[in-house]
């Protein structure tokens, strides 16, 4: 009897919470399936590795508005990087061979999960989201990751996101007072992922 005492409000507890963010639980979803991120994982952590991987980042950004140029979504998104992954490769290949550097490199669009992670002028919430993932030889050093499409990491313009997000999730990425519910969209989608994991 004590123990059903404890749980019944424990039990409210987490249905009230849950209830109080499922709204925006939805929106955060629905950013993450529309939006595509880049990550890129450096061969190792030592100086050069990592400067390597900055160098790797700044071609394939160069790249990405020329490669998405055309696309107003993300299923066109996915499947336009899709058709260029061995443009991607090359491009990444040649940045480490102009430094003398002869890693290979793995290009694949996955999906991948996120935890909530703040830009300059926006956030994105945590989630699963499609992904152009670049492994730079070993690819055991520090990653970096930023939004491939929209093409906001060039353009620095979040006017960008209006091809993949309503009015009403571009407002909630771009405000500073969803900070406390994206932290527990966090927390709800990193049991999801371990869930999905386990399948």
């Amino acid at each position: 009897m004590k123990k059903f005492m404890i749980f019944v409000p424990i039990f409210l507890a987490f249905v009230f919470v849950f209830t109080a963010i499922s709204p925006q639980i939805a929106k955060s979803e629905n950013i993450s399936q529309n939006v595509l991120r880049m990550h890129i994982l450096a061969n190792s952590d030592s100086l050069s590795d990592q400067e390597l991987k900055l160098k790797v980042r700044d071609k394939l950004l160069e790249l990405s508005p020329e490669i998405y140029k055309e696309c107003n979504n993300i299923n066109q998104a996915v499947s336009v990087t899709k058709a260029n992954l061995n443009t991607i490769k090359s491009a990444a290949q040649e940045t480490l061979a102009f430094y003398d550097n002869s890693d290979d490199v793995c290009v694949s669009v996955c999906k991948e999960f996120f935890k909530t992670r703040k830009y300059s002028g926006f956030t994105l919430p945590a989630g699963i989201y499609n992904t152009v993932k670049v492994t730079i030889g070993e690819g055991k050093g520090h990653n970096w990751w930023c939004v491939m499409f929209p093409t906001v990491c060039i353009t620095g313009c979040t006017d960008d996101f209006d091809k993949s997000l309503t009015p009403e999730e571009r407002r909630m990425i771009e405000s500073k007072g969803f900070a406390v519910r994206f932290k527990a969209v966090e927390v709800y989608e990193q049991i999801k992922s371990k869930v999905r994991s386990n399948d």
